[in-house]
């Protein structure tokens, strides 16, 4: 959790008013959870009720005027804004670590995407049986090549097809403006799990490789990541990111967009189901997909319309071919 209450906006006043604010229980302890001091709240409710929206409005509001900043002054401290930790060592033996670079940095970067996106997250599943048939006729050729065809490869070449279809996926917002930055290249973030923690290197022009080039350029990158020898800049400048827990297990997610992005594709581990096809049950390899964005720039419709998109293009893999 990240307090903001000793990280006001200058606008606010010095001293809270001593008059209670009206608002909820509900909405109070939302309040408390994510640091905002309610008495600074403006609410826009009848007689000036506050409401959970005005809350969660006021701290991205302090969040973006700090460009993020830094998450060491949101930590509670004993004497500060926030309730102090209790000595947890009163209870059995504990150790304390500092975050690592990454850890922190990681943190910082989560925390202000959660704070300034109003985040929507969609699912779907796509029947990969027949992507499952052709992809071990290929592997071979991939590896060969220094890569792996994995589904993180030929997912990452749909939605890099995709993007070009659905150009509000391929956008940022420019608050200051009040404006959207509609990207005309298209670079694909693939999240890469290490010891280290969580890296995003990015695929510059997804669009032109095949996915061949891809499987190898992401094994590549993973690699790189996994050394910690990825540079800044291969880690910046993504269109929209791509995140596969499927390696490890469960069936939905809610990924949190990369910020400036606006979405990221989640994706769980395939299972075999019992689906109704041709008139008949049959047991097809199914994959769980979890379309999380910003709901200022993408609406409801045109996410679930971008989900099916891949969907179908996992179902027919012919489909990238075809429209790519």
């Amino acid at each position: 959790m990240v307090d903001i209450r000793e990280r006001q906006s200058p606008a606010a006043p010095a001293v809270p008013s001593t008059a209670a604010a009206p608002a909820s229980p509900s909405v109070r302890r939302v309040a408390r959870e994510i640091g905002v001091d309610i008495s600074l709240v403006t609410g826009t409710g009848a007689n000036g009720r506050i409401s959970e929206a005005d809350v969660k409005a006021f701290a991205r509001q302090i969040m973006s005027s700090l460009g993020g900043g830094s998450l060491a002054p949101a930590v509670a401290k004993a004497g500060g804004a926030g309730p102090a930790l209790p000595d947890f060592s009163k209870w059995g033996e504990v150790e304390k670590k500092p975050m690592s670079g990454i850890r922190r940095k990681t943190a910082e970067h989560l925390t202000h995407a959660w704070n300034a996106i109003p985040h929507v997250t969609q699912f779907d599943k796509a029947d990969m049986t027949v992507l499952e048939q052709i992809r071990p006729k290929y592997a071979a050729e991939v590896e060969k090549q220094g890569g792996k065809l994995t589904v993180t490869a030929v997912v990452a070449k749909i939605v890099a097809t995709a993007l070009k279809k659905f150009p509000q996926f391929n956008a940022s917002i420019d608050p200051a403006t009040e404006s959207i930055i509609y990207k005309k290249y298209v670079h694909v973030g693939i999240a890469v799990d290490t010891e280290h923690g969580l890296l995003v290197p990015v695929v510059r022009n997804a669009d032109q490789k095949n996915i061949l080039a891809l499987a190898v350029e992401i094994q590549q990158l993973a690699e790189k990541g996994k050394a910690r020898k990825l540079s800044l800049d291969e880690m910046s400048g993504g269109s929209m990111s791509i995140t596969n827990l499927g390696g490890i297990g469960g069936t939905a997610f809610t990924p949190i967009v990369n910020w400036p992005e606006v979405a990221i594709l989640g994706i769980s581990r395939g299972s075999v189901e019992a689906v109704f096809k041709d008139g008949e049950i049959q047991p097809r390899q199914m994959l769980p997909l979890s379309l999380s964005y910003d709901h200022r720039v993408i609406d409801g419709a045109d996410a679930i319309r971008f989900l099916r998109w891949v969907v179908d293009a996992i179902e027919q893999p012919f489909t990238v071919m075809l429209r790519g």
